[in-house]
């Protein structure tokens, strides 16, 4: 193999693992929005999922590219009720509120325009409220739709 062809051959072999890198980040982790349905557990998606002692409350875990745990909580039919996370960057919140994304932004927005910026927040409206604080590399928060959250549930037991 000549000077050459070595090159190519290591030029091609670094995009590959770069083009697999760029999908694997695009595709994100395997989440559904609030309000839908929890996919299907694969093994190969990093995940872990367990049931909430004393109840059928569903909780998977994941770690998103930028390394933030994401708990996902679910009703024993898989219906999505609630989100907490932890970890060194915010997670996409669109993604993970779906149709309330622009509800939420909206009223944050306006509480940001009204309050000094602090380092939490809540917004609040009658489907989905969403708490989110921390500071730099530590972030903190959770999102759920209160008439959604399973009788016999409490907050304090999301974590």
């Amino acid at each position: 193999m000549t000077r050459i062809d070595n090159h190519r051959a290591t030029i091609f072999a670094a995009f590959t693992v770069l083009a697999a890198g760029v999908t694997a980040l695009l595709a994100g982790p395997a989440y559904a929005e609030l309000g839908g349905t929890m996919s299907a557990h694969r093994t190969d998606d990093g995940s872990t999922q367990r049931v909430l002692p004393g109840s059928a409350i569903q909780m998977r875990s994941i770690v998103d590219a930028g390394g933030t745990t994401i708990n996902e909580y679910a009703t024993s039919d898989g219906h999505v009720f609630a989100y907490t996370w932890q970890g060194p960057t915010m997670p996409d919140l669109t993604r993970m509120l779906g149709r309330y994304a622009d509800p939420y932004r909206v009223k944050a927005a306006a509480q940001l325009s009204e309050l000094s910026p602090l380092h939490a927040s809540r917004v609040e409206q009658a489907e989905v409220i969403v708490e989110s604080g921390g500071q730099m590399r530590s972030y903190v928060g959770r999102a759920w739709l209160p008439a959604a959250v399973p009788a016999g549930i409490s907050l304090a037991d999301l974590h």
